[in-house]
């Protein structure tokens, strides 16, 4: 028996068949999604008019529409905009109950395996920004994104405190990300409740880390347990650390020519275990006002001569990039004030995917765009690509996503 709010087609095409999405194919390809979907075990046993790739391009989807309807974005999709007269006449889009159905089967597990598998450096040899010292320049951070006011997603995520002992209005899920500094492409993830610590997130994206790249970090971040582990992935580290009694105390070993100075890490409770080599920078950015602020950056890249002090305290502030990464993320994709819309935790994980799979398409979009044009991507519009990519997913030609 047909699901109500659905019309028996008149032809043979189903409405899987006519399911466009422009821009993302072009960075996450049918046959790819398809093989996705498979390792996860998310392959449907029988055939269903919102079939499983459908929607994993839906949770891509909503993160270019946030403010749209479930029919709103599965229109978007669809290529019958088109060439409406005849679309309409063969089918009636599924309503809002059978979507969530089809999003709810899909689970969250896929739409994170799809990022993982496709989010990867995007400059190259020549792009500006993306280098130092001969290693990929890479930045950490974390933000916190509003979802649903439902007691389950309360449940799972929690909220913060608030003044008096209140409690924020929504609660919220913390995102840490890994992005590279030169194209503003977020390599990797990890996301957890607001109760998880940025610390503990990015233990978690150690493994993203490696040989070959050089991490910055702000100076929340530093802890001796977690530069030691960070170390261990051979990546290199250029990390911010407090300055007050808090922060962290290195021995002084010796001082370089650059005025940088080699030193020993270790914390003053841990007697045995091995001293950790490091690199200090101290200096002052001196803005016009009376009180200047004191940076202490502490690096593994330990010779001067490859990496000067000046070279690195101009380098960290490349950090902020991946602040305009979230911002890119939260206030333009997402839109100003937006709540995540779904109330499960399943689906609250699956929609963040879909916005970091949305916001990798688009970068490589404009990744390819600033290399073709021999520009740097920075000076490419990011409001500009996510205008033309909606265009893209309404207009582009359809493909044919088959089910098993």
């Amino acid at each position: 028996m047909p699901r109500a709010g659905w019309k028996k087609p008149t032809s043979d095409r189903r409405l899987s068949d006519l399911v466009s999405v422009g821009v993302l194919t072009r960075v996450f390809p049918p046959d790819l999604v398809d093989e996705v979907i498979e390792r996860v075990g998310r392959t449907q046993q029988r055939s269903r008019l919102l079939p499983a790739r459908v929607m994993a391009y839906f949770a891509v989807g909503m993160a270019l529409y946030a403010d749209g309807s479930y029919e709103d974005v599965l229109a978007q999709l669809t290529d019958g905009l088109a060439w409406s007269d005849r679309w309409r006449s063969e089918f009636v889009l599924p309503g809002k109950s059978a979507i969530f159905q089809a999003r709810a089967r899909l689970g969250a597990e896929p739409v994170r395996a799809l990022f993982e598998r496709v989010a990867a450096p995007l400059g190259g040899p020549d792009t500006p920004g993306v280098w130092l010292a001969g290693r990929r320049m890479v930045a950490i951070d974390g933000t916190c994104l509003d979802v649903a006011d439902v007691p389950v997603n309360d449940e799972f995520f929690g909220r913060p405190g608030v003044n008096k002992g209140e409690k924020s209005a929504f609660p919220q899920a913390r995102v840490v990300a890994l992005a590279e500094c030169g194209t503003h492409a977020i390599l990797a993830a990890r996301v957890g409740a607001y109760r998880d610590s940025e610390a503990t997130l990015t233990e978690k994206l150690l493994p993203a880390f490696g040989p070959g790249m050089v991490v910055l970090a702000d100076r929340g971040f530093f802890s001796y347990a977690l530069w030691r582990k960070a170390t261990d992935t051979n990546a290199d580290l250029l990390w911010r650390v407090r300055t007050d009694r808090f922060g962290p105390n290195p021995t002084h070993v010796r001082d370089l020519a650059d005025g940088s100075w080699l030193g020993q890490l270790r914390r003053s409770t841990d007697r045995h275990g091995e001293p950790m080599p490091v690199r200090v920078i101290d200096y002052t950015l001196d803005d016009g006002r009376e009180n200047t602020t004191t940076y202490r950056l502490l690096t593994t890249l330990t010779d001067p001569d490859e990496a000067p002090g000046e070279q690195l305290a101009l380098a960290y502030a490349e950090r902020w990039e991946i602040e305009s990464t979230f911002d890119e993320l939260k206030t333009h994709q997402r839109g100003p004030r937006i709540v995540l819309r779904s109330k499960s935790p399943d689906l609250v994980l699956q929609e963040i995917w879909g916005y970091l799979c949305c916001h990798y398409a688009i970068r490589a979009l404009m990744a390819d765009t600033a290399t073709t044009g021999g520009r740097d991507p920075d000076r490419v519009s990011f409001v500009a690509a996510l205008r033309v990519s909606r265009r893209s997913l309404a207009q582009g030609g359809a493909f044919s996503p088959s089910t098993p």
